[in-house]
């Protein structure tokens, strides 16, 4: 198996369980769940489901009853069963009171109330947790017992908030206000596991039909005939400001409407949205922990598929897909299924699973870039470098079969030059340098790879790994220009060794265009990128002729047809050793 292919079948996994362990104890945090809570807020609000019609008319003790009534809360609460009175006369098929009549007042006025209650009276409850440094004390406040023995039913109204003060939960009690009211108009059936679901509200404040106090303690005159005929009717607090003198807090919630309407919703329209909630079968179910993980591996899976693109903006595109797509999808089921699972753990998961693995894939690309340059760079030319760089399979062992042109180039005389020099190793260094970079980059610059350097001989190659077309002619151009270059090389020789006398050198160029095989040859450990074959082998016969015809370059007849823009000159049929069939040679002509 390939060891880089091991390495990021490794590494990934891993890295993708890394995050999927930090996100899950990101999980554990408030601020979290907080977030979290304002992605339900966000989505549950948008094209929320609605019942058909409200199942609560809300009669208001608000500011203009206070200014009607013209007494000071708590009213006397023969007022209280006025309103009774009033709304049974107009047809009300029940009603419940978000006001806790606990303590006993003045015997009259108590005594009226008591005298109002029946089975279709609903009275509120408080349950309250009181902690202090020796324990915690639960207590509970009832209705009189005057008042539940006329006849009237009770429920917990209680309301809990989440962590970040947003009411969004059903609270847990079998007896709760709004499930007692459900289930004395005829609706029990539908009361079972709602404690802990998701309220699934339908506005903001003033989403449900309401009355003030004063406008239904005289119905004929303010309101149209039947108002309340057959109607659920629940009286409650709906001020801007608290009614008890010394309490600072209204009866008023934030809920997930108040980030648009920037307003807190009275209390007693959050249990008009209970009762509806149970009513319809509305409340939302919250994802079980276990979802979660499988959530999170939905995100690794959709992040290891991103990083399949090589090209950075498919990636950025195809995530920003998959982040919409989660969001859309949670809110998709949060509509239709009556789930809420967050989009939040799924996007960070796509998200940091991505960069994460994004950033892993381009450092180890940029290693093996700096690996393949600092191997090829002397000896390829850049275009070809970043090509094997951006492929790095070229890399591999084994070699294909495709059309060449190979060159030969040779410096006649250095023999000779090498013995005289015998004793400068240092300087005879040099003068090799001298020679072979000028001539290298000229090679390099015509688009040719250099294969090897054997002393003073230079073998290199055209079309490959680069597809050149115009291989023959890149070659022979590089020829020609290698040949210019010598004059300019020759006086840089003599400036670098003007202490001794140093003959013009010259060169012999052989050129040959033929099927040959290339790709990297060698072991595991150590490779060329070099060529093999027939093509090959009459290249170099053929730079080694060119002192027998006294010329400086010699060129196959392959090569010679391939290049039409030049002319050339026969020189000779030759058979070389090795090679039964003679060949035919040329040269360029001079213009």
């Amino acid at each position: 198996m390939d060891k880089q292919f091991f390495n990021r079948s490794l590494s990934i996994p891993l890295v993708l369980a890394a995050i999927a362990l930090f996100i899950a104890g990101l999980g554990t945090t408030s601020w979290w769940r907080d977030l979290e809570g304002r992605a339900f807020d966000i989505l549950s609000v948008y094209q929320p489901d609605r019942p058909e019609t409200p199942g609560i008319t809300i009669v208001a003790i608000d500011e203009p009853s206070m200014t009607a009534v013209g007494q000071q809360w708590p009213w006397p609460r023969s007022k209280h069963a006025e309103l009774i009175t009033q709304l049974r006369k107009a047809g009300a098929a029940a009603i419940a009171f978000d006001v806790i009549f606990a303590e006993p007042t003045v015997a009259d006025e108590d005594q009226s109330l008591i005298n109002a209650m029946g089975p279709d009276i609903i009275l509120a409850a408080d349950e309250s947790l009181v902690e202090r440094p020796y324990g915690s004390t639960l207590i509970r406040t009832e209705p009189m017992l005057d008042l539940l023995d006329a006849g009237a039913k009770t429920g917990i109204a209680s309301l809990s908030m989440d962590g970040d003060g947003v009411l969004r939960t059903i609270p847990r009690y079998e007896d709760g206000f709004m499930a007692m009211l459900l289930k004395e108009t005829g609706g029990g059936a539908k009361l079972a596991n709602n404690g802990g679901k998701l309220l699934q509200y339908f506005g903001g404040a003033g989403s449900y039909p309401t009355v003030s106090y004063y406008q239904a303690l005289d119905p004929d005159n303010f309101l149209p005939p039947d108002y309340f005929k057959g109607q659920i009717v629940m009286v409650g607090f709906a001020l801007k400001a608290a009614a008890d003198v010394g309490v600072a807090t209204p009866d008023a919630f934030e809920t997930p409407f108040t980030l648009q309407t920037k307003q807190l919703t009275p209390g007693v329209e959050v249990q008009a949205t209970i009762f509806d909630n149970l009513r319809n079968n509305l409340s939302i179910t919250p994802a079980p922990a276990w979802l979660k993980w499988v959530m999170l591996l939905v995100g690794a899976v959709v992040a290891l598929s991103i990083s399949r693109p090589k090209a950075p903006w498919k990636k950025i595109v195809i995530l920003m897909g998959a982040v919409a797509g989660s969001v859309i999808g949670s809110w998709l089921v949060l509509r239709f299924g009556r789930f809420w699972i967050a989009p939040n753990g799924l996007a960070l998961m796509m998200i940091c699973g991505a960069i994460s693995i994004a950033v892993r894939d381009f450092a180890a690309e940029q290693r093996q870039r700096r690996q393949v340059q600092m191997a090829f760079g002397q000896y390829l030319s850049p275009e070809m470098v970043e090509k094997i760089a951006a492929d790095p399979s070229l890399l591999n062992l084994g070699g294909e079969r495709r059309e060449l042109t190979i060159l030969f180039s040779d410096i006649r005389g250095f023999t000779s030059i090498s013995e005289a020099m015998k004793d400068d190793p240092i300087g005879l260094t040099r003068m090799i340098n001298t020679i072979l970079t000028p001539l290298s980059d000229i090679i390099m610059e015509h688009g040719g790879t250099i294969d090897k350097y054997m002393g003073d001989c230079i073998m290199a190659f055209w079309n490959a790994p680069l597809d050149d077309p115009d291989h023959a002619l890149h070659a022979i151009q590089a020829a020609q220009k290698m040949l210019a270059a010598m004059d300019k090389i020759n006086r840089d020789i003599q400036e670098l060794h003007s202490d001794i006398q140093i003959p013009p050198i010259k060169m012999g160029i052989g050129i040959n265009t033929g099927s040959c095989v290339v790709g990297n040859m060698g072991s595991d450990r150590r490779f060329d990128y070099s060529v093999l074959g027939d093509a090959v082998n009459l290249a170099s016969r053929l730079e080694g002729k060119c002192k027998d015809y006294d010329v400086d370059i010699l060129v196959g007849e392959h090569t010679a047809d391939a290049v039409k823009s030049l002319s050339f000159q026969k020189v000779d049929r030759i058979q070389v050793k090795g090679r039964l069939a003679e060949e035919q040679v040329y040269t360029i002509k001079q213009q």
